[in-house]
Formats: structure tokens, C-alpha cells, sequence
């Protein structure tokens, strides 16, 4: 007897079918309603795959796979291009770290800029006012004549910071962290994008998807699904400007891991790491092969797991993360949850959760623990180990992961 799916299949009339692995986690309404509307879109390649972490986003669900056949949705892949995590481990012990962890805390917060740095005001204009001479060399050897080519064909792309966000970690739900393994090895992790620059080539290619959607008269059950047609000008050009954002977000968590791991060189006893580090997206677009197609795959929110692949699975401020390997499954589209997936909005969170509650959650981990933090919250996101029961034929854990240090834009 054939083994029962450990997916769902959802059927929505008049579209593609939806595989789900929401076995034993919440899938809510809005978001079901939005994963109906990506599927029936008429260049949707075989089906659309869920990850146990959805929730509902902008257009696209948040911990959904989108196979397209002529076309990309440039909502789907969203404005953190790129975003994604990397980590390596390190040489020392948990019995190596002192007492207190406030001084590794203050150290990479002082050697990665983070958060806002206009002095409390609505623009982020970037850590570096002069930008190191790391990214310097990161955007001189790897970025600078694509991003030229870029901009000079849509001149206001390059309106706004972008060298000067090279090494920063930005804000919401970016992190770095140092965790602990099911060995006592320490790690460090950290989790952030393609920074302003990265939002403003996205922000900037949806209006453009929109205007076509309006110039060709072309009616969408939602505008956030406005695409992009390929062999069109604009397609084209979005291609190169997210991949363009793609690298300079994987090069954007190299430097801030080298920055980490020199500032915590300066507190902690003398350690190495390991030379190889994982670095994954889980915010963009590829050209694949799935069900005998070449397809454009948007994993929004969600991360590759083909078979053998290495990809990073956090948690929250509370919870454990994991390091996990890809089993390279075909229902799946070779892909994995990107995290737990929130349970409510921010706003809810700042709503229901006092900074006790957060202190409880959070206890054992230097963290910040003020109100500024608390959407955040452990509280505020699904359970990890639920997510990851629910996806076990996709991805294999080689190691557990438990923060020590969280540091928060």
C-alpha cells in the first residue's frame, strides 16, 4: 500500500493544485485565500508548494514555492531581495564562553551597524558614512559595473543608498546570533538581506509590473499579482536587477559574518572556524527544472532543499534553530521552511505581550528585552518544533541549534 502524503492537497476550482506541509500547524485563512489566487494564475507550472511556516503576506503567501512558465511576480520575490541566512561554527566550547555575555553582545553590536542610524528618524540611510574598506572591495570586485549597467537604464535605481549598506544588518526580524549545538559547539548565525537597496529594486519593478498589468488592461483577483511577461523589456531588466540584489545580499552576510567573527575574536578566548560556511537565500528567484520544465521558481519565504544542500532553519529570540540538509524532494520543489512562520502581526504581538512576558521567553539569552522588541517575541511566532515535525521528509537536521547572544536591528 502506497504511504499516505505527508502533504496536503488543496484543489481550488479553475487553478493549479496547492501541495501543503501544514500537517499539524495553522494555515489561515487569508493565507489560503492568497495561495487560491497565485495558483490560478494561468502560468502557474504544475503546482504551487507550501512550507509549514506560511502566512499570509503581499500578494504572495510567505512560505510558498511559485513554478511559472513565462512570467515572474515580482511581489512574490518581494522587496528584501535576497534575504536569507548564514552560519558557520567555530572552534570553541560552550564551557569556553565566560559568565556574562553582555560583552560579546555590545561587540558585534558595535562592529555591525544595525537598526536605524539617522538619529531616530523614519530614513535608514546606513551604517557606514564611510563605508569600509571590506565593502569597498566586496562592491568594487562583484557588483559595481552590473549595478552601473542598471541604473544608467533606469536612473532612479540609483537614487539611494547602496555601497554604504554593504556590511549592515537592518531591521525586523534581522539577527545575528551565537548559539550552541547538540555538542556544545558554538556558532554563529545571522540572518538579514539585500538592505535599501534591494527594497528599492523591488518596489520599483512591481509598479512597473502594475503599469503593464493597466496599459495591457488585464484584471487580477489581486494587484500584488501583477507580473512581469517574459521577452519583455522589463523582464529582462528585472531578471538582472534581482539577481544583481541576490549576490549583493549573499556578499552583505559575508562581511557582517567576518566583521562578527573578528569582533568576538576580541572578547572571547582565541578560536577558528570552519572554512565552510552556509550561506542561503530564502527570498528569490531561480531558473530551475521541475516536472520536465525549466521554469522561473520564486521561493517566498522559503529555502532550497535539493538533495545534499546545506540551508539554515531559525526559530525566534526563544527557540532553537536548525542546520538541515536537503532531501531533494520532487512535491516540494526541492524546498524547505525559511524559519517558523509568524503566528500574528507585529502589531498584535506589541498588543498582547508584556516586556514580562518577553523576559520569561527570552530567558538565558542575552538579548535586548525592551518594548521595542517585543513584536519579535518568541510568542509571536509559530513552533518551531511543530514546523519541523510537519516537514521531516524534506530536509534532515544535522545540527540543533540554541542562541546564547541575539542581537536585533
Amino acid at each position: 500500500m502506497k504511504p499516505e502524503p505527508s502533504y496536503n492537497v488543496i484543489l481550488p476550482e479553475s487553478a493549479s493544485p496547492i501541495y501543503a506541509w501544514t500537517k499539524g500547524v495553522e494555515l489561515e485563512d487569508e493565507a489560503r485565500k492568497q495561495l487560491e489566487r497565485i495558483a490560478a494564475m494561468p502560468f502557474i507550472h504544475h503546482h504551487v508548494a507550501v512550507m509549514p511556516d506560511v502566512h499570509a503576506g503581499i500578494g504572495a503567501t510567505v512560505g510558498s514555492v511559485i513554478p511559472t512558465l513565462g512570467a515572474i511576480i515580482p511581489a512574490a520575490v518581494g522587496v528584501d531581495i535576497g534575504c536569507g541566512m548564514c552560519a558557520t561554527r567555530t572552534s570553541l566550547l560552550a564551557k569556553d564562553l565566560p559568565d556574562s555575555l553582555l560583552a560579546a553582545r555590545t561587540a558585534i553590536e558595535k562592529a555591525v551597524p544595525h537598526g536605524r542610524t539617522d538619529n531616530g528618524g523614519p530614513n535608514d540611510r546606513g551604517a557606514f558614512g564611510n563605508p569600509s574598506l571590506q565593502a569597498v572591495q566586496l562592491w568594487g570586485a562583484n557588483l559595481a559595473d552590473r549595478y552601473s549597467i542598471i541604473t544608467q537604464k533606469h536612473e532612479k535605481l540609483g537614487r539611494g543608498n547602496g555601497l554604504n549598506h554593504m556590511g549592515t544588518l537592518g531591521t525586523g526580524n534581522h539577527f545575528i546570533e551565537v548559539c550552541l549545538d547538540e555538542e556544545q559547539r558554538v556558532w554563529v548565525v545571522l540572518h538579514s538581506g539585500s538592505r535599501g537597496v534591494g527594497n528599492r529594486f523591488g518596489q520599483y519593478f512591481i509598479e512597473l509590473a502594475k503599469e503593464d498589468m493597466q496599459k495591457w488592461f488585464i484584471n487580477l483577483p489581486d494587484k500584488d499579482l501583477a507580473y512581469l511577461p517574459e521577452g519583455t523589456e522589463h523582464f529582462k531588466d528585472y531578471v538582472e536587477a534581482v539577481q544583481w540584489a541576490q549576490d549583493y545580499a549573499a556578499l552583505n552576510r559575508q562581511l557582517m559574518l567576518a566583521n562578527t567573527l573578528d569582533a568576538l575574536g576580541g572578547v572571547l578566548p582565541s578560536f577558528t572556524f570552519d572554512a565552510e560556511v552556509v550561506n542561503c537565500h530564502h527570498n528569490y528567484v531561480s531558473k530551475e527544472n521541475h516536472y520536465g520544465k525549466n521554469v522561473w521558481l520564486t521561493r517566498k519565504g522559503a529555502v532550497s532543499a535539493r538533495e545534499g544542500v546545506l540551508g539554515i532553519i531559525p526559530g525566534s529570540m526563544g527557540a532553537r534553530s536548525y542546520i538541515v540538509r536537503g532531501k531533494g524532494s520532487r512535491e516540494s520543489l526541492c524546498s524547505c521552511s525559511h524559519g517558523a512562520g509568524r503566528r500574528m502581526s507585529r502589531t498584535e504581538a506589541k498588543r498582547r505581550f508584556t516586556l514580562e512576558d518577553h523576559a520569561l521567553a527570552t530567558q538565558g539569552v542575552e538579548c535586548r528585552k525592551d518594548a521595542d522588541v517585543i513584536d519579535e517575541t518568541p510568542m509571536a511566532y509559530k513552533d518551531i518544533d511543530a514546523v519541523m515535525a510537519a516537514q521531516a521528509d524534506l530536509v534532515d537536521v544535522v545540527h540543533t541549534l540554541k542562541q546564547v547572544v541575539c542581537v536585533k536591528g
